[in-house]
């Protein structure tokens, strides 16, 4: 693992010319992170305001290997902060800490291929070369549907790394007295339960902790356009079911969808079963509304039949119009999860145009 790790280094130039190696100002930018200072143990402390990392425009906009390239600078800069905190501090510091924000979580632009294989490559990179760099990671304001995302991405990562992430809601009490366990308040933005402000007076301190945002579309490639996509549509009579099985052969899977409802709702669930027709449903059963896309993505397994239903039995006098795209995919076979550095001088997103 170490020779294999020492390579990977030699590849990505992160020992030689990556320490001079200067990001794209707008990506620089764009990439929502920062830190306000250290935890009780001297270790760095690095926040991660997620609503603002743009992934859609971010791979739009610069190669792979620019953005993956950005995100190891900034982790070996965190690293020899906490060597050099380790001099005064003790080895207890060359670990970090971490938070996640969650607020404003959407899942969509995740379930977007080019995103998925990003997050997959990171999480290899990471586990294959950083292992046990993780002292503690406090993942808060996790809407409910960032369980679905994450019961697919731990399947990416070692046990060693998911005993050391602890997952809260909105309830800023509860996660706020967690944090403040480890990290003491003037190291910490008040936002986040501390007592910092930056210079103008923002309890985010963005002027330290960078809060990202959209990426402008005059940064985006002139060979990237955005296309509509074509969805499967059906209109469900009065007192009917639209019925879709999926098969699931491997395990380790993953069902993803995301289904629009032209006018009023639709129940919705998922059911399992397998081969000896033994039932049940897995997800569900809910209303979708018309609306935002409703988007997720479920751990399935197999072999099993996963049945997708929509179900309009209870209206009465309405047709109900709904537009989906839903598969059953093995993100280890289907997906592009690479970290080795390419020559491709288009951003991702121009692959898949």
């Amino acid at each position: 693992m170490l020779r294999d790790s020492l390579k990977w280094r030699e590849k990505w130039e992160v020992d030689t010319t990556l320490p001079s190696w200067q990001a794209p100002e707008v990506l620089e930018k764009h990439f929502p992170s920062g830190s306000t200072g250290f935890d009780k143990e001297g270790s760095p402390v690095i926040i991660v305001p997620f609503v603002g990392l743009d992934v859609w425009g971010l791979l739009h906009s610069f190669t792979r290997t620019e953005v993956i390239r950005m995100i190891l600078k900034h982790l070996e800069n965190y690293l020899a902060i906490a060597r050099k905190q380790a001099l005064t501090h003790g080895p207890d510091a060359l670990k970090v800490t971490v938070i996640f924000d969650l607020e404003g979580f959407n899942i969509r632009q995740y379930a977007w291929k080019p995103a998925a294989e990003m997050v997959f490559t990171l999480l290899k990179l990471y586990e294959a070369n950083y292992p046990e760099i993780l002292k503690s990671c406090f993942i808060v304001n996790a809407p409910k549907v960032f369980s679905l995302a994450f019961s697919v991405i731990k399947k990416f990562m070692h046990e060693y790394t998911i005993s050391k992430i602890k997952i809260f809601g909105t309830d800023t009490k509860k996660w706020q007295a967690q944090v403040l366990n480890l990290i003491d308040k003037d190291q910490l933005p008040v936002h986040y339960g501390g007592t910092m402000v930056d210079e103008n007076g923002d309890p985010r301190c963005s002027l330290i902790v960078k809060p990202g945002g959209k990426v402008p579309k005059c940064y985006y490639s002139k060979n990237t356009s955005e296309k509509q996509k074509n969805y499967n549509k059906v209109t469900i009579k009065t007192g009917e079911k639209h019925v879709l099985d999926l098969l699931c052969a491997d395990n380790d899977s993953v069902l993803k969808w995301e289904i629009g409802v032209e006018h009023h709702e639709i129940k919705f669930q998922i059911k399992r079963r397998d081969e000896e027709g033994n039932e049940e449903v897995v997800h569900g059963p809910r209303k979708i509304a018309e609306g935002p896309m409703d988007v997720g993505v479920l751990s399935v397994t197999g072999p099993a039949t996963y049945s997708v239903i929509f179900d309009n039995k209870n209206a009465f006098l309405k047709n109900k119009k709904i537009f989906y795209d839903i598969l059953i995919t093995v993100p280890t076979r289907d997906l592009n999860i690479n970290d080795e550095p390419d020559d491709h001088n288009e951003p991702v997103a121009a692959a898949y145009e």
